[in-house]
């Protein structure tokens, strides 16, 4: 990379790819691909002579530029990885804070209800009116503990529950996991996008024989850039990078993008149809059931009215001295713990208004790649006489078994013989 970077100084930021050949001492195919994929890296501009002759116009302070690019794409990838651990983390954390949470609130406000009572009660005969028969005068714990909540523990709950009527939403996700998708969802739907993107264009160019014009791959790109850079098609070098592609020009002066090494194939194959246009998919707020988002939400909220009730209930400082235990530790982290509830439902709320407009968005590119994908039914007369150059280069190449000169299937000394007897026979 260095001579290449060097030879690009050294002949001006301008080359062609046989001066990089004649610079380097590189084949020309090995020049040729070095350069595309440099020209991709750092946006180079590709200039067309009258002749049909391609020059690669580079930016100055080229080394600089790819020296800026690798720390960058270094950094990235450590974000990256610390991103994914943290998410991790929270993952398999928040739904049991949540569960701990409003556990600790509902036991503090039964042991600060119970003490209160029983304050309410000194004078009276003793602890008669406790002896026995238990307390008959609070809340009851079966209410508070009942089997009912036990449900929240149980992974697998979700699985056990009685069948859904036909229609209902299902989901597989377990209720942990279904807190942390409400809160915060379950990632990029479009993180294959890039992968989805190349593959389209792939099919688009060996459905036009390998041969394509600008106008049929631009359905396909977000990034066309403005003014000459447009004009010139500079949107098209990642892509003749990508797949080793070469620019014709037409008789006329019209670009085609030729690319051989997508015309050969191992088999005769089906044709099919790709995509008009590359399709973003829209953000969903969960993968969680209806079910399974009511009931966290539920927990959240559940969580957040409870703290409210303990904030009211620790304003007796001296209850709290008495009870001490439990109810110390919940008022050292009340505020903490009221917070958390408050979040619990205000994370859901921002993130649903920011994929509205998220969504929005995606929306408006779809319809922008689908607008250019139309623009392909109204040729002028530029697009008609490229793409009918294009289609007197286009073609392809099947590797069969019986057009093979050599495998490593069998023997050297097999194969020749058995061409030697195929021409005779001839």
């Amino acid at each position: 990379m260095s001579s290449l970077i060097t030879a690009i100084e050294h002949l001006n930021y301008r080359v062609t790819v046989g001066d990089l050949a004649t610079h380097t001492g590189l084949s020309l195919q090995d020049s040729q691909r070095q350069l595309l994929h440099l020209a991709s890296q750092v946006g180079a501009h590709l200039q067309v002579s009258e002749a049909g002759e391609i020059a690669y116009l580079f930016p100055r302070h080229l080394g600089r530029r790819l020296a800026q690019q690798s720390w960058r794409r270094r950094w990235q990838a450590l974000t990256q990885g610390i991103w994914r651990v943290g998410v991790y983390l929270v993952r398999i954390s928040f739904g049991i804070l949540l569960i701990a949470s409003l556990v600790l609130i509902t036991i503090a406000i039964i042991a600060l209800l119970v003490a209160a009572s029983a304050a309410s009660r000194q004078g009276d005969e003793g602890n008669g009116d406790w002896g026995g028969g238990g307390w008959s005068g609070g809340p009851s714990l079966q209410g508070w503990f009942g089997p009912e909540i036990f449900w929240i523990f149980d992974f697998n709950s979700w699985d056990r529950r009685p069948p859904q009527t036909p229609g209902a939403d299902r989901s597989s996700l377990n209720f942990l996991e279904a807190v942390f998708s409400v809160l915060f969802g379950d990632g990029n739907p479009n993180g294959d996008l890039e992968e989805r993107r190349w593959r389209a264009i792939a099919a688009v160019v060996q459905a036009q024989g390998g041969v394509v014009v600008a106008e049929q791959i631009m359905p396909f790109l977000d990034q066309l850039g403005q003014g000459w850079a447009r004009e010139l098609e500079d949107y098209m070098v990642p892509v003749l990078s990508r797949f080793n592609g070469v620019p014709q020009v037409s008789p006329a002066g019209g670009i085609v993008y030729h690319f051989p090494e997508l015309q050969v194939t191992a088999a005769v194959r089906r044709r099919f149809s790709p995509p008009a246009f590359l399709k973003e998919l829209p953000w969903r707020f969960s993968q969680a059931s209806s079910g399974q988002i009511i009931a966290a939400l539920g927990l959240g909220s559940a969580n957040l009215i409870a703290a409210l009730v303990l904030g009211s209930l620790l304003q007796d400082q001296t209850l709290v001295t008495q009870v001490g235990g439990v109810v110390a530790l919940v008022n050292s982290l009340y505020w903490g713990l009221l917070g958390y509830g408050s979040a619990f439902l205000a994370i859901p709320l921002g993130r649903y208004l920011w994929l509205q407009r998220t969504n929005r968005r995606i929306q408006q590119r779809n319809q922008e790649r689908q607008g250019r994908s139309a623009q392909l039914q109204q040729e002028d007369d530029n697009l008609s006489e490229k793409l009918s150059f294009a289609q007197t280069l286009a073609g392809q190449t099947i590797v069969s078994d019986d057009n093979l000169a050599y495998t490593t299937e069998t023997d050297l000394i097999e194969q020749e013989a058995a061409n030697t007897e195929k021409l005779d026979e001839e």
